[in-house]
C-alpha cells in the first residue's frame, strides 16, 4: 500500500491524468470564451473529451509512403515531453514533482519537443498540405521559441537562479508584470505562436492546407497530439503565471491567475485574424525578440550595479 499511494499521487493529482483533464478544461474555456466574445454559443462541456474519446475509438490510418515507426512515434513522444515538462511546474499552485538546478531550461525544450514533433510528423508524409504545414510550423518554431524562452529568462535573472520552483517563490512577493511588462507580453505572444492560436495559425490554416503537418493523422495519434497541445497550454498559462504574476500558493490562485491569463489569450484571438506565414515570422522576429534582448541587457546592467 505505501508503495502504490506515490504513484496514485504521481497519476492523479497533480499528476499526468490531473494534466490532461486540465488540459481539457481550458480547451473548453478557451473555446467558450472565443465563441461567447463572437456571439456564438459554443461547444458544450463535455465536447473536448467527446472528441478525444472518439478520435481514440476510430482506426489509426497509415499512409502510404511514410515511415510507419516515426508515424506511430511522433504523437507519443510529443505527449510524453509535455506530460514531462509538467513535472517541473507548480501545477495547481503546489511545489513542482521533481526539481533541479536548471529545469527551466529543460522544461522549456520538453515544451519544444511537441512543435518539433508536429512538423516532423508533417515532413514524414508525401502530402503537399502536410509538407507545407510542417515547413510552417518548423519556419514558426524557430521564431517563437526564443523570444519565448528570452521572456522566462528575465524573472530568472532578477531572482538569480535557473530553477523554477526558486524562481516562482522570489515571485510570490514581487508581481514582475508591473517591472518586466515586455517580458509578461513577449511570454503571452510567444505561448501562442508556440500552440499556433490564432492569429498565429498559418501552420495549420483550414481554408489553405486542411490541418496543416497533421492532414495525414487521425485515430489515436491526432487524439495524441490534440491532447499534447491541451497540456502545454495548461503548462504554459501555469509558467507565466508563476513568473509574473506573484507567483501560484494554491489551487484557487492557480485557477484564477491562470483563468485571468486565458482570458487574455481568448481576447487576442478574437480580435486579430490570422497572419501570412511571413507577418509572423518576419514582424515577431524583428520586434518581439529584438524587445526581449533589450529587457535582458536592461536587468543585467541594473544587476551589475547592484540595483
Amino acid at each position: 500500500m505505501n508503495e502504490l499511494f506515490p504513484l496514485l499521487s504521481f497519476l492523479v493529482f497533480p499528476g499526468g491524468i490531473f494534466v490532461l483533464a486540465s488540459g481539457l478544461v481550458y480547451e473548453w474555456t478557451d473555446r467558450k470564451l472565443v465563441a461567447r466574445m463572437q456571439n456564438r454559443i459554443g461547444p458544450r462541456w463535455f465536447q473536448p473529451l467527446a472528441d478525444v474519446v472518439k478520435l481514440l475509438a476510430k482506426e489509426e490510418v497509415v499512409p502510404a509512403g511514410v515511415n510507419r515507426s516515426m508515424f506511430l512515434a511522433f504523437p507519443v513522444v510529443a505527449l510524453a515531453a509535455a506530460l514531462t515538462a509538467a513535472l517541473y511546474v507548480p501545477m495547481a499552485g503546489f511545489s513542482p514533482s521533481f526539481s533541479f538546478r536548471g529545469d527551466l531550461i529543460v522544461t522549456v525544450y520538453l515544451l519544444s519537443l511537441l512543435t518539433l514533433c508536429i512538423g516532423l510528423a508533417g515532413a514524414n508524409t508525401a502530402d503537399r498540405f502536410s509538407i507545407i504545414g510542417a515547413t510552417r510550423t518548423l519556419t514558426q518554431l524557430f521564431s517563437y521559441e526564443a523570444p519565448f524562452l528570452l521572456a522566462l529568462l528575465g524573472p530568472a535573472i532578477v531572482a538569480g537562479t535557473w530553477q523554477i520552483s526558486e524562481i516562482a517563490g522570489y515571485a510570490h512577493n514581487h508581481w514582475l508584470i508591473l517591472t518586466q511588462p515586455i517580458g509578461f507580453v513577449v511570454a503571452i505572444i510567444g505561448l501562442m505562436g508556440k500552440l499556433e492560436l490564432p492569429p498565429f495559425d498559418a501552420p495549420e490554416a483550414e481554408t489553405e492546407i486542411v490541418s496543416g503537418a497533421l492532414t495525414e493523422y487521425s485515430g489515436r495519434g491526432l487524439a495524441l497530439f490534440r491532447i499534447g497541445k491541451d497540456a502545454e497550454l495548461v503548462i504554459g498559462l501555469t509558467l507565466v503565471a508563476a513568473f509574473y504574476l506573484g507567483g501560484l500558493s494554491n489551487p484557487l490562485e492557480f485557477l484564477l491567475k491562470t483563468g485571468g491569463l486565458l482570458l487574455v489569450v481568448a481576447g487576442l484571438q478574437s480580435l486579430f485574424a490570422r497572419l501570412r506565414i511571413d507577418q509572423v515570422v518576419g514582424l515577431w522576429w524583428r520586434v518581439g525578440a529584438l524587445l526581449a534582448l533589450l529587457q535582458l541587457l536592461v536587468l543585467v546592467v541594473l544587476q551589475g550595479m547592484g540595483i
